[in-house]
């Protein structure tokens, strides 16, 4: 089978994002779609998948012209889409959601468990996905419901699968055996788009990769000769630092202290377990794991934004356990939250705007009575000039920017200002590489300023190359303490999914 887009235009209002698009996947080769955040991979998989409708262009498979209005129209045409956010029940076992919406049934309509699972099974083993068709999906690692996810779309009889950023929670040995499921994937005869902004990832699986940039193809590439700098040069147009460059670290007094603190849920459940740690002045900390572990709630109420249920914290030798976020910020702790549209920003208010969202009070903008708007327009244009925002006019709405500009809203927001504590959680999230380089380059510089960095990101790579030590998260405990320099990240994804590796080295705990 012959998957053909051409000259595939989508319009949205204000903005081209997919440019007369040409692309091709024949079954039985994987083709890694790679761009930055915006250049149009996921709309463009969108419109192959019917969610959206193309305003130009036209899809061809075997040469034959097809529409699809829906992605059922696209499903029994024999394309099949993994999405980056699991569209699974979690209170339903593996096999009630393979076969959810195509239920085999017996006499009257009621489903036939039985052939439902003899379903799972045989596609399972034949892809050697090893599923337990009565598992509870809740109850199972990210990378196992990875796996239902893919057995739905293979017992749909898809030809060609699109993954979306499939490996954006996985464990390093977790991605390997994605890896090696891909491998059979194509084995079989099918076809895999692989949409990554993982580029190392995307050199190791593909046989093509196609670039995007500002919705139109920029380039491809050939992984067997092409390199990491090549590609990310062609997605931002210029050349880019991927590695991140910094001096050893020369740590000092304790900033940030940590002493057994613990989060429950409201359903009973122990969230953050008895975490205890120090971040001392002039060096980066940071927390891996995979999402769901405790980072999100450990950073709520670092920040303040959510009550610890025991436990103490202190900044520079003040217990702040029960201060407000706003006491906290003026206490010189910075937070650059992990969802940036939801916790960061308030997109329906201007750049300047947010740019003095948490300072509006203070005496550089405000008189006591009134904000002195001069002012702070005048700090916005200095920030957007020194944080390189793009941006034509600082007056416009947040919602106008790119997401590695909005990120840099919020980056320009917390460091401008005097501060002894850098709290970051996941700050290069669903960013392009060239913006990735711009704020990694800030959170180091912080660093050898005497700043004490505190870093939480599930993209191992990032962590791993900031910190000075990486502390490891799994089940709201800390299980590790670690020198980045002194281990491998397979050792460091073994403690991620819950295991101690043997051969481990520099490990403190």
């Amino acid at each position: 089978m012959k998957l053909e887009l051409r000259g595939i235009t989508k319009r949205f209002p204000g903005v081209v994002a997919n440019d007369s698009v040409n692309l091709s996947i024949a079954t039985g080769e994987v083709l890694a779609l790679v761009g930055e955040n915006g250049a149009g991979k996921s709309t463009l998989m969108n419109v192959l998948y019917g969610l959206y409708k193309a305003d130009e262009g036209e899809i061809f498979i075997d040469g034959a012209s097809k529409k699809f209005n829906s992605p059922a129209d696209a499903i029994a045409a024999g394309i099949g889409m993994v999405h980056q956010h699991f569209m699974l029940v979690p209170v339903f076992s593996v096999v009630e959601n393979v076969v959810l919406g195509s239920e085999p049934t017996r006499r009257l309509g009621a489903l036939d468990i039985e052939q439902a699972r003899k379903m799972v099974r045989e596609v399972s083993e034949r892809y050697n996905l090893n599923l337990d068709p009565d598992a509870i999906v809740e109850d199972l690692p990210v990378g196992v419901r990875q796996r239902v996810e893919i057995v739905k779309v293979l017992l749909r009889d898809a030809k060609i699968v699109v993954f979306d950023e499939p490996t954006a929670v996985l464990t390093p040995s977790e991605i390997l055996e994605f890896f090696e499921i891909v491998r059979t994937l194509i084995k079989s005869g099918k076809g895999v788009v692989f949409i990554t902004h993982k580029l190392k990832e995307a050199l190791t699986i593909a046989d093509r990769i196609n670039v995007l940039r500002r919705g139109k193809v920029a380039g491809d590439a050939d992984p067997k000769t092409a390199s990491e700098a090549q590609i990310a040069e062609m997605m931002v147009g210029r050349p880019v630092q991927l590695t991140v460059d910094k001096k050893p670290a020369s740590p000092k007094q304790v900033v940030l202290s940590v002493r057994d603190l613990s989060l429950i849920d409201p359903d009973g459940r122990t969230v953050v377990d008895q975490v205890s740690f120090e971040v001392r002045a002039g060096e980066i900390v940071g927390i891996a794991g995979v999402q769901g572990n405790g980072q999100t709630e450990l950073v709520m109420a670092l920040s303040g934004l959510r009550n610890a249920n025991s436990g103490v914290v202190e900044l520079d030798g003040k217990d702040v356990t029960k201060a407000s976020p706003r006491d906290r910020h003026s206490l010189g702790m910075g937070h650059v939250p992990e969802d940036r549209q939801r916790q960061g920003l308030i997109t329906g208010m201007s750049i300047t705007e947010n740019l003095v969202l948490t300072r509006y009070h203070d005496k550089e903008f405000c008189d006591g009575m009134r904000m002195r708007w001069s002012d702070a327009s005048k700090k916005a244009k200095e920030l957007v000039a020194n944080y390189d925002i793009r941006t034509s006019d600082p007056d416009q709405l947040a919602s106008t920017l790119s997401g590695g500009n909005q990120q840099k809203v919020i980056v320009a927001r917390e460091l401008s200002r005097k501060i002894g504590l850098v709290l970051a959680a996941q700050p290069t999230r669903g960013i392009d590489v060239g913006s990735i380089e711009y704020i990694h380059e800030q959170i180091v510089k912080e660093r050898d300023s005497g700043t004490a960095v505190l870093i939480v990101s599930t993209e191992l790579d990032e962590v791993m190359a900031l910190s000075d030590r990486l502390l490891v998260m799994y089940r709201g405990r800390i299980v590790a303490d670690l020198d980045p320099k002194k281990i491998s990240h397979m050792d460091v994804g073994l403690y991620m999914a819950g295991s101690r590796p043997e051969s481990a080295v520099g490990s403190r705990r």
